[in-house]
């Protein structure tokens, strides 16, 4: 693993938002560095130098950060990004040890082409894109490669199946799946089960037959109204709630003359 030296200022204390927002006008990036029998050590450093560095050796580059008085040797444990522009806004260093072994996530690299996809229009399907190992720093590999040029349809490369350089420690599961290749029929078979809802979900998802709409009372509650019932024609009232009309009471007949 390639190992970068770069230049960070010490910051003294926390850092207001006001501080923070100043830093990142200026293309400076605030981060905290951790780890080791020391204290947190709150620092800042040019966006533009770590984003070289990230390109140059990877997401586990080992980075010796200059201060002036010190040099801390780490690697990059976390970034945060801004969500509309994906500037970076904070950085997580952890202090290393080039004596002892760290955990990382190695990505994985698939080289040549499977027969099964190639050749039989077989899919080829990502279980797995990065490894989690144990290894010195200076052992940690940019990347592994994945050989899937003996892939026909139906088979896989689980994580046993891998190459991977002395000296690491794989931590993922042996028996867990790295790519496979299948059918277009299996895949839809697999999307469809997934859609599919479960025994008993069925009956839940069925509408109620009585509904509440958005009337109010003049005390503003909400009004439940009932679904009429079947068979019941569109825009006619049920047969019981219709009122029949009051009789008329009888003229009086007029007087007989004398």
């Amino acid at each position: 693993m390639e190992e970068i030296k770069l230049s960070v200022l010490v910051r003294d204390g926390k850092s207001s938002k006001k501080q923070l927002s100043a830093l990142r006008a200026e293309r400076r990036v605030p981060g905290i560095i951790y780890g080791g029998d020391q204290p947190p050590l709150q620092v800042s450093l040019s966006e533009k130098d770590l984003q070289a560095a990230r390109k140059r050796g990877g997401a586990n580059a080992i980075l010796h950060l200059e201060t002036g008085q010190a040099v801390e040797t780490v690697v990059v444990k976390a970034l945060q990004r801004h969500p509309v522009n994906d500037r970076l806004v904070h950085a997580d260093f952890q202090r290393i040890s080039m004596s002892q072994k760290i955990e990382a996530k190695v990505p994985l690299r698939i080289v040549g082409e499977a027969p099964g996809v190639k050749t039989s229009g077989g899919i080829l399907q990502y279980q797995l894109r990065e490894l989690s190992i144990k290894a010195l720093p200076k052992d940690i590999p940019q990347s592994l490669d994945v050989d899937i040029s003996s892939l026909e349809i139906g088979m896989h490369i689980e994580v046993k199946d891998l190459k991977v350089p002395a000296g690491i420690e794989i931590v993922d599961p042996a028996d867990h799946r790295v790519v496979s290749v299948t059918t277009i029929k299996v895949v839809v078979e697999e999307v469809a089960a997934v859609a599919a809802p479960a025994e008993g979900e069925a009956a839940a998802a069925e509408p109620e037959v009585a509904s509440t709409k958005g009337k109010k009372d003049e005390e503003g509650k909400l009004i439940k109204e009932t679904a009429p019932a079947a068979g019941a024609e569109k825009g006619k009232a049920p047969a019981k709630a219709e009122k029949k009309e009051a009789a008329k009471p009888a003229e009086k007949a007029a007087p007989a003359k004398k």
